[in-house]
């Protein structure tokens, strides 16, 4: 499951909800032209620009589910699945299998034989990948009415939602093609040593969108055309921007038709294994999405759940994992077990350092987030209540998430990505067989996070107990002391922000008399939760350094390298 982000990803179940269009910035592979810095400083580049994005895309979520609502019409279940389905095929195309073995190719290439074969690689599979995604955008546009039978059965039932989500998906289908150039290139750009560019490059999608929902006209149905059409201009603004900085760092990647040429064939091959883990993810959000679809706003709830869990994948996730891997294969190609040590327990050390404390927040307080967050408009309370359902099953398996970005770069940086596929597989019979028992079970929508997060956590366990085993990475035992430690305040923090999630009444009763002294009714509940967010971050603080999981030493360190 993948907003937020608004984006779940190849190595992870995903949901229904992930749709959020959220494009995931390409790993570099080791190069001449990474430089160094240890994990924590070039995470920091991802993060921050994830960071910008997804405070843009937060802003878009507000807007669009506050004009097209969740059960009240059909407009918001429509534009879910409008984001949804190009979505499959991006996590193939644009973000899975072709791309991820096309970066280290390139990087290679770049590396052994120089810029002009490395820029005939990109050129030639810049081509192949653009001719597959154009033919299967071009074929799921004309078989549109058909497809949509088949992935959302519940849509049947109500023949306008079902002809809206038809259009809708057929207007941003182009999407597709467009954030597969984008992706493509975006690796281009990381294995030069690019990074600026190909982690902002997403804010584009979500000023795009505000740009176009904010003065739509014709209420909700009108706000969803105007939502899915930004979309499809967003993505050509996208694939032009990288386009543009790819040639501006000096590759001179040409379009030309496309050519099965020995390096394309590599990359299929090395993409295959990959492709089907990929693919058979689709899986549970083929089950996810029709087993929501039975349920009116059950897709919005989904997504709009989604967005808040993908945060903390999106920026710490992505971003260690992306640093992690060309630091961690170059460890491997020299045979430096100290060196792959101590990358794996600085990126899970720091990986859990700021995933466990959103962890406790999403789970002491979910219905105090979507509230504060995003009811308004259209979302109405019974909406949120569902939403927030399905945000506390996600919560629980956020660490998972995280993890597998973690614990995946560890088989990739050995060549290994049959046995990531394997665990894949095993993970998406888990969400399968889970979703469809806790549905029916009478948990609905919430049974459908549910089962996503506990095959997060079956993929994560059997890519760290394979490790274990073939003796590849062990945590070590002061990596496991501070892992306890930031357990420890991670849990205090959601103490008290449960604690103010219980006693919310009594303390927003004062912000609200304060707001209506300044003659303003609004506004009470964000600041309501702004307050208390503070206070449980002031809280993970003080217990962080109280119990030594971070270090002032740290700290100055953190700074130093930053510098």
């Amino acid at each position: 499951m993948n907003d937020k982000t608004d984006p779940i990803e190849p190595a992870a179940p995903i949901s229904a909800a992930n749709a959020t269009m959220e494009p995931v910035v390409q790993p570099p592979a080791a190069s001449t032209t990474v430089k160094g810095g240890g994990v924590m400083r070039s995470s920091a580049i991802f993060s921050g620009m994830t960071l910008l994005s997804r405070l843009a895309g937060f802003a878009r979520d507000v807007v669009i589910s506050a004009a097209l609502g969740a059960s009240a019409g059909p407009a918001a279940d429509a534009y879910n699945t409008a984001l949804n389905f190009p979505n499959l095929f991006r996590r193939i195309f644009a973000e899975g299998a072709f791309a991820a073995a096309f970066v280290p190719a390139y990087a290679k290439t770049l590396k052994t034989e120089g810029e002009a074969a490395a820029d005939q690689v990109a050129t030639d599979a810049l081509a192949a990948v653009a001719a597959v995604t154009v033919v299967l955008t071009i074929l799921a546009q004309l078989t549109m009415p058909w497809l949509m039978t088949v992935i959302n059965i519940g849509f049947l039932d109500d023949p306008a939602r079902f002809k809206l989500a038809v259009v809708l998906t057929q207007i941003t289908m182009p999407y597709l093609p467009c954030m597969a150039i984008a992706s493509l290139l975006s690796g281009v750009l990381n294995a030069r040593g690019r990074f600026i560019v190909s982690g902002a490059y997403p804010i584009l999608l979500n000023l795009i969108m505000l740009a176009a929902v904010v003065p739509a006209q014709g209420g909700q149905v009108g706000a969803a055309y105007a939502a899915s059409w930004g979309v499809a201009v967003a993505g050509v603004a996208q694939a032009g921007l990288c386009w543009w900085a790819a040639r501006k760092a000096g590759a001179n990647i040409r379009l030309s038709m496309p050519r099965l040429t020995p390096a394309v064939k590599a990359i299929i091959i090395t993409a295959v294994p990959a492709a089907i883990g990929n693919s058979a993810t689709q899986i549970n959000v083929f089950i996810s999405g029709n087993l929501s679809s039975f349920v009116a706003g059950g897709r919005t709830w989904l997504a709009t759940a989604d967005r808040l869990y993908q945060l903390p994948l999106g920026l710490v996730g992505v971003a260690i994992g992306i640093a992690l891997l060309p630091r961690l294969s170059a460890a491997v190609a020299s045979e430096d077990r100290g060196q792959q040590q101590a990358s794996m327990d600085e990126a899970t050390v720091l990986s859990m350092a700021l995933t466990l404390p959103a962890t406790g927040a999403l789970m002491a307080m979910p219905y105090f987030l979507i509230d504060a967050l995003f009811t308004r408009g259209a979302f109405l309370q019974v909406d949120a209540v569902n939403t927030a359902q399905a945000l506390f099953q996600f919560g629980w398996g956020v660490p998972a998430f995280v993890l597998i970005r973690i614990l995946a770069p560890a088989f990739f940086a050995r060549g290994d990505t049959r046995s990531p596929m394997a665990f894949a597989l095993v993970s998406v019979a888990v969400n399968a067989a889970l979703a469809i028992a806790l549905f029916h079970l009478g948990m609905g929508v919430s049974g459908i996070a549910a089962a996503v997060s506990a095959a997060a956590w079956t993929n994560a366990l059997l890519l760290g107990a394979t490790l274990w085993r073939r003796g590849h990475y062990r945590p070590s035992a002061s990596a496991m002391s501070r892992l306890l430690r930031i357990g420890v305040a991670s849990l205090g923090l959601a103490v008290v922000v449960g604690a103010a999630s219980w006693a919310r009444p009594l303390l927003q009763a004062p912000v609200q008399t304060v707001m209506e002294a300044l003659g303003s009714g609004h506004g009470a509940k964000e600041i309501a939760l702004l307050l208390v967010v503070a206070a449980g971050g002031l809280t993970y603080v003080l217990l962080a350094f109280l119990t030594r999981a971070i270090t002032v030493a740290e700290v100055k360190g953190m700074i130093r390298r930053a510098r």
